[in-house]
């Protein structure tokens, strides 16, 4: 998917009706829904999205409730946390992590208000309409996927210039977005100039197997894909087991111990859900008139431990574009 600019701010007079009668009746109940979470109650992501909510004038315990779900990656779990959530009748659910949490809560209601965050085409994906302006009852914003790839490689090949065999770690054909991805990273590596190996993983217990046949294959260096399994932090000490620099596609995994990521700004993410989307819906605005946003700002973060460990040099070029820096 291409870039796009998108208009900000469109309203409407008319008021969403399901969330104006929550507001009138009783403190508003936010569902929030994470795919990956086991319970995501903290963490830097969920206080950016508190305090994007201040921003639009909610606050947690006193005018507005935050029920917290975490699906672990367990497709059938999110499904039935989605149920739940509508059978209590929520003013609004946050939908995040992957595609599920968002695709199960449009399937259990049409009314109650949906804002999503993932990566992917939620028009492609049959969320919305249009992205300008979705229609119905969900709304939010969309990562970078496939697009953040040839940076990812440029960036790992600016820190490890002798690798040329990467191994890039992937979900299966099953992955919604497994055609896209793995056609961008061979694409990516052909322009580079180095091969791509490409290694599959069908769920949590096969990733040991999938970079011990990678360092048995030659590679030099590691790229993480980005599909829906759990446990995918698990990766980070097999990578370090096997002396594999890697990129990652989140940067939990740098501040787990990986050696560099580069993604969406996550947290300024949150916080942009907190504050354009769920506290303007809550105070009546339609979800279908807000557009769909596409992120701007990225981050890279370095793991300098993990470097040093690896006995990788970082070059100063490279130091001085990141955004953080792990001792």
């Amino acid at each position: 998917m291409r870039r796009r600019e998108f208009i900000a701010g469109l309203g409407s007079a008319a008021a969403w009706p399901m969330v104006g009668r929550a507001q009138q009746s009783a403190t508003p109940v936010v569902g929030l829904l994470d795919f990956f979470a086991s319970r995501p109650t903290n963490g830097p992501f969920v206080e950016a999205f508190r305090a994007g909510l201040a921003e639009g004038g909610f606050i947690e315990g006193r005018n507005l409730s935050i029920e917290y779900r975490g699906g672990r990656g367990n497709f059938r779990q999110v499904a039935d946390f989605a149920t739940e959530l509508v059978s209590r009748r929520v003013a609004l659910i946050v939908a995040i992590g992957a595609l599920a949490p968002a695709r199960t809560a449009k399937r259990a209601t049409s009314t109650i208000p949906i804002v999503f965050s993932y990566g992917g085409d939620p028009v492609k994906d049959g969320l919305v309409t249009n992205l300008n302006r979705p229609g119905g009852n969900l709304t939010g914003m969309i990562t970078f996927t496939s697009e953040l790839l040839s940076k990812r490689l440029e960036l790992l090949l600016r820190m490890v210039p002798r690798a040329r065999k990467i191994g890039f770690l992937s979900g299966t054909s099953n992955f919604v977005a497994y055609g896209e991805q793995t056609s961008a990273i061979l694409a990516a590596g052909r322009a580079g100039g180095v091969e791509i190996m490409i290694v599959e993983c069908r769920d949590d217990r096969e990733y040991e197997s999938a970079l011990a046949k990678m360092a048995e294959g030659g590679v030099d260096a590691m790229i993480l894909g980005s599909f829906v399994l759990p446990n995918l932090q698990k990766v980070v000490p097999l990578a370090a087991l096997y002396k594999l620099p890697a990129i990652y596609n989140n940067r939990i995994f740098a501040l787990a111990g990986g050696l560099m990521s580069y993604a969406t700004d996550g947290v300024a993410m949150m916080r942009r859900l907190g504050s354009a989307y769920v506290a303007r819906i809550l105070k009546g605005e339609p979800p279908g008139d807000l557009p769909v946003e596409q992120p701007t700002k990225f981050e890279l973060v370095i793991n300098l431990k993990t470097a040093k460990a690896l006995g990788i040099t970082i070059p100063e070029t490279l130091l001085a574009t990141a955004d953080e820096v792990i001792q």
